[in-house]
């Protein structure tokens, strides 16, 4: 009761100090409130309702970034929004060079396993990507993107319980275009990204745009002499507009990813023991100590890897009167996974690693969504239906060579959704509005589940002809999941150009099959595990102030998460090796607050502050832990006091200045300063002190000169500026028969290059 009284009360001074340092402005919003002309030229156009409308005027905490803005920044792919969103986590997941680690608020995904479903919503152009597994979007050919932060269930085709990014590509003009960029950079990181669009009559326009990156590692294999943390990707888009009239639209697009870059095995934190020198694993003395570079490895298990992500997507839209306009978007996409697998205890000897066949993992969706759009004079919405059929699935062995004992693990999950979703605005009277929406949701889900010991160093899945001693699990079972989630706000405008709101929504996340399950420890796992939700208070101000030279927005939150589905993997005590667990925890409150501002200083000089504050604690915490008696193995236990938030900083922010020089008919020449900072931030909810990040604050600069016919640019971009090393997540298996695999994994460190981009 402390504790919560304790949080209540900084949510409500947090929030209350904001809107009274705030108010004194008012007065000077209303002043300019009828300067129709500078609202059209200043406002931030976004469609975050599913229409087109002034961000001030959504009832929606988001941030918008423009590809405008990206593009002064050097941003290259969308984990540069981590830099300058509040409260969004979206790093690299560990192990991986494509896939997506996403938090928003406390809520989010860090387990990429298959058939998880991730917490944050990511949407290419209204399609929903249902995996994290390359979703690491490289930035090109971009109109804006926008975070949206809290559940958005009513608005969207999947549920997205924390949060939804969405990704937006650029229409093609009534005017032929082509740009050509090329990056050139530290690193030997070579990046080169074309795009073109043209109409051909009346009826039909084409765009297309190809983009590859290339970099070298940050660091070696000193094993394999390979490079670690490199980049190698091509990607691709396609795209036909067909407008047979003014009321008919048609788009079809495709487009496809190939990261062709090495495995990333990650860093050793503690050193190997001297026993493992010696046969039978004769680890080389280089590769005993902790490697003196956060980017450099020992691991044995392989270097090349690829992810291949591709899809096609048809939207058609037909406005049937000036109030009604129908909308359907259909999609399919499929991904592949070839790699080596992961090597935990990074030495060449098989201590601890994850082996995978060729194709490790697989997935395929298609997805449906139909929307009615109304736009009247008092009522504006969307209605929608949704339905998604998807499959994932995956296979690897993890090897123990102390105990001389391969666990072989496959498995695979088909989904079917199918949803129906509505919100409304409805202007009840002078600068007062309202909105109402709600979803309902029904997903289906078939779990295949096979886990089995083979006593050799590799079983059949690695390629290893062998017979399982030990069967721990095997079965296939189907579960439903449904729920409505409904969405209120109340909103006011104070002036034209100040909104004040309040908004209650409620997300939801299905529950499903846990793919690494071991029936033998806990036979629950073949009951699966259930969905979890979000209850979400939250109250904002967004405006105007000072003859528009400041823009502010301000929101303070109130989240009651339950059934939280939370991934543990600990040593199985009858020595079978590695346990996972995916369990429904319990409960938690999160409380915090976002504070994004804009100050044009002068008609040259700007400067941008974000600052995100989330105080996430768990109510209740039922974990399996070794149970001192058996049977069974495992026992339940609420450790609410011992656990931690993952992957949420208590703190977070970014600061930076702009100056924007007019240079006349020579152009202009843009600089830039930033800072973002985090606080401490844990892997995993158990702290792990060798691998928890301590708070950070990174540096970056852009020096941009724009061509006065806006055809040229030429820029400088440094990124990390102070070189500063810090993990984004981490492994943590200690024990002599693990090898003390204590892995790492790091951003990149100070980076520079320069980019020419030509625009016609």
């Amino acid at each position: 009761m402390a504790r919560a009284a304790k949080l209540k009360h900084l949510l409500f001074m947090g929030a209350g100090a904001s809107i009274a340092v705030l108010t004194p402005m008012l007065s000077a919003a209303q002043e300019v409130s009828g300067d129709a002309e500078r609202v059209s030229e200043d406002s931030i156009v976004v469609t975050a309702r599913r229409r087109t409308e002034s961000l001030v005027d959504v009832p929606i905490a988001m941030t918008v970034q423009s590809a405008d803005q990206l593009d002064l920044r050097g941003a290259t792919d969308i984990t540069a929004l981590q830099r300058v969103t509040p409260n969004l986590t979206l790093q690299v997941s560990r192990g991986t060079n494509s896939t997506l680690t996403a938090f928003i608020r406390g809520v989010g995904q860090q387990d990429p396993l298959w058939g998880f479903e991730p917490g944050v919503g990511l949407y290419v152009d209204d399609v929903y990507i249902a995996r994290p597994q390359g979703a690491i979007l490289d930035i090109f050919d971009i109109e804006r993107i926008e975070v949206l932060r809290g559940p958005q269930g009513t608005l969207y085709g999947r549920n997205t319980i924390g949060g939804a990014i969405k990704y937006v590509t650029a229409r093609i003009g009534d005017e032929p275009k082509f740009s050509l960029r090329a990056n050139a950079g530290t690193y030997k990181q070579i990046d080169v990204i074309a795009s073109a669009s043209a109409p051909i009559n009346d009826l039909i326009a084409i765009g297309g745009s190809v983009a590859h990156y290339s970099r070298d590692g940050f660091g070696e294999n000193i094993f394999t002499g390979a490079d670690t943390n490199n980049k190698n990707v091509f990607a691709a888009r396609a795209t036909i507009e067909v407008t047979p009239s003014e009321a008919l639209y048609f788009r079809f697009s495709a487009d496809r990813t190939d990261d062709d870059s090495n495995a990333n095995h990650g860093h050793r934190e503690v050193p190997v023991s001297p026993l493992f020198a010696g046969a039978p694993f004769n680890v080389p003395a280089e590769c005993l100590p902790v490697l003196e570079s956060e980017y450099d490895t020992c691991a044995g298990i392989g270097d090349s890897g690829e992810v291949i992500t591709q899809g096609v997507s048809a939207l058609a839209e037909w406005a049937v009167n000036d109030q009604v306009t129908l909308k359907s978007i259909s999609a399919y996409r499929d991904g592949v996974t070839h790699s080596k697998g992961i090597d935990f205890d990074n030495t060449p000897a098989p201590i601890l690693d994850v082996a995978v066949p060729e194709s490790v993992y697989a997935d395929h969706q298609f997805s449906q969504e139909l929307q009615v759009l109304y736009e009247g004079a008092r009522v504006q919405g969307v209605l929608g239906a949704y339905y998604l059929n998807a499959s994932a699935s995956g296979a690897f062995d993890t090897i123990l060579a102390a105990a001389g004992l391969t666990q072989g693990t496959s498995g695979n999950v088909d989904t079917r959704s199918y949803a129906l979703f509505g919100d409304f605005n409805i202007d009840l009277f002078a600068g007062l509005s309202a909105s109402v929406g709600g979803r309902w949701t029904r997903d289906e889900k078939l779990g295949r589940v096979f886990k089995a010991n083979y006593l050799t160093l590799g079983s059949p899945i690695s390629g290893v002809p062998s017979v399982p001693v030990q069967i721990l699990t095997d079965y296939t079972a189907e579960k439903a999941f449904e729920e409505f989630t409904p969405r209120v706000s109340v909103s006011y405008k104070l002036a034209d150009d100040v909104n004040v709101y309040a908004a209650y929504s409620k997300g939801f996340k299905s529950g499903g099959f846990d793919m690494r399950g071991d029936a033998t420890a806990t036979p629950a796992t073949a009951d699966g595990y259930e969905p979890e939700t979000v209850d979400s208070y939250e109250i904002g101000l967004k405006g105007f102030f000072f003859d528009r030279r400041l823009q502010v927005a301000v929101a303070a939150f109130r989240a009651s998460y339950d059934g939280q589905q939370i991934t543990t993997q600990q040593v199985n005590p009858s020595g079978t090796g590695v346990v996972s667990f995916i369990d429904n925890v319990g409960s938690s409150t999160i409380n915090g607050f976002e504070l994004e501002a804009n100050a044009r200083l002068t008609d040259e000089f700007s400067v941008n502050l974000g600052v995100g504050y989330v105080d996430a604690g768990f109510d209740e915490y039922l974990a399996y832990l070794p149970n001192p008696a058996p049977p069974p193995l495992f026992v339940h236990a609420d450790v609410a006091d011992q656990r931690q938030f993952q992957n949420t900083p208590a703190w977070n922010g970014n600061f930076s200045a702009t100056y924007n020089r007019d240079l006349g008919s020579a152009g202009v020449l843009t600089l830039i300063g930033a800072m973002s900072f985090r606080s401490d931030i844990n892997m995993f909810e158990i702290p792990i002190p060798a691998i928890d990040q301590p708070g950070y604050q990174l540096f970056d600069a852009d020096l941009v000169w724009t061509s006065a016919n806006d055809h040229w640019r030429i820029g400088v971009h440094a990124r990390n500026l102070s070189d500063e090393r810090y993990r984004t997540g981490g492994y943590n298996f200690p024990g002599l028969a693990f090898g003390d695999s204590v892995i790492g994994f790091y951003a990149p460190p100070r980076t520079v290059f320069v980019s020419l981009e030509a625009r016609y």
